[in-house]
């Protein structure tokens, strides 16, 4: 071979290498659904719950405010979950409380009750992606995982936290939504979410959510009994502790209405 050859052999052959390190992963929609739904049916049939949980809000300084709340979740096995949020402490928030209507294939239905001005008011599609009581956790962040209300790409297998995981890639179909797009990491063993990222509607990471303190419950139902949101755009974040926790405690459809709100104290 002329030298000229082998120089362009040497080209040709570097060339080739390049494109296959720049180029993209492909991603797996189907893969991506298949995950995700059995994510979905693993977290299927508890009916209802009842938990004492508490809020540990932090600034960028790390100091620290505390809110004690109540959160009452009814499963809906054709529609999203319905879930009411009542807090009582400390005086500021006493009384609050916070409805959701989680739906599959229209925009969720959301209230909020605050005491002080004795009224209910209901929380705008455009404004989901606002803070959720001051907290790190914004409006969209209380409603059910649903499947219809993203769509899925299986990116990769990875770890986190010495546990074998799925990175599946989800994308908000709500056009109101203050993400373009979330990172789950999911368990391959029991195919529970152990981290998600958020990215803001620029593409740049808004806030890291780690789960962690996980339990099994009636030998199906894991539940974390931490769930701690980090933002990392602000240094912020916001934790919830389960502290107690009820399963098939016989919630029915009418105690989570919007006279609920009203009569929850």
């Amino acid at each position: 071979m002329t030298k000229l050859g082998r120089v362009f052999a040497r080209t040709l052959l570097a060339i080739c290498f390049t494109s296959v390190a720049l180029s993209p992963v492909i991603a797996d929609e189907a893969e991506g659904l298949r995950i995700a739904t059995e994510r979905k049916a693993r977290n299927s049939g508890w009916e209802d719950t009842v938990a004492s949980t508490t809020m540990v809000l932090r600034d960028t300084r790390g100091k620290e405010s505390e809110r004690a709340l109540r959160v009452y979740t009814l499963e809906r096995a054709d529609e999203g979950d319905k879930s009411l949020t009542v807090f009582d402490s400390p005086a500021d928030v006493k009384g609050a409380a916070f409805l959701s209507f989680s739906n599959t294939l229209t925009p969720d239905d959301q209230w909020m009750y605050l005491p002080k001005v004795k009224r209910v008011k209901r929380i705008a599609s455009q404004n989901k992606s606002g803070p959720f009581m001051s907290s790190e956790f914004a409006y969209e962040d209380m409603a059910s995982f649903e499947l219809e209300k993203y769509t899925f790409n299986y990116l990769r297998d990875d770890e986190f936290d010495g546990q074998s995981v799925f990175v599946v890639e989800q994308t908000p179909v709500d056009k109101f939504s203050g993400y373009s797009k979330q990172l789950a990491f999911i368990d391959q063993e029991h195919y529970r979410l152990l981290k998600m990222d958020f990215f803001d509607k620029k593409g740049d990471l808004l806030k890291t959510l780690i789960l962690e303190d996980y339990e099994l419950y009636l030998d199906q139902y894991w539940r974390p009994h931490t769930s701690e949101m980090f933002n990392e755009q602000t240094g912020k974040s916001t934790a919830m502790f389960i502290n107690e926790i009820e399963f098939k405690t016989g919630l029915k459809d009418s105690d989570l209405d919007k006279d609920s709100l009203k009569r929850a104290r």
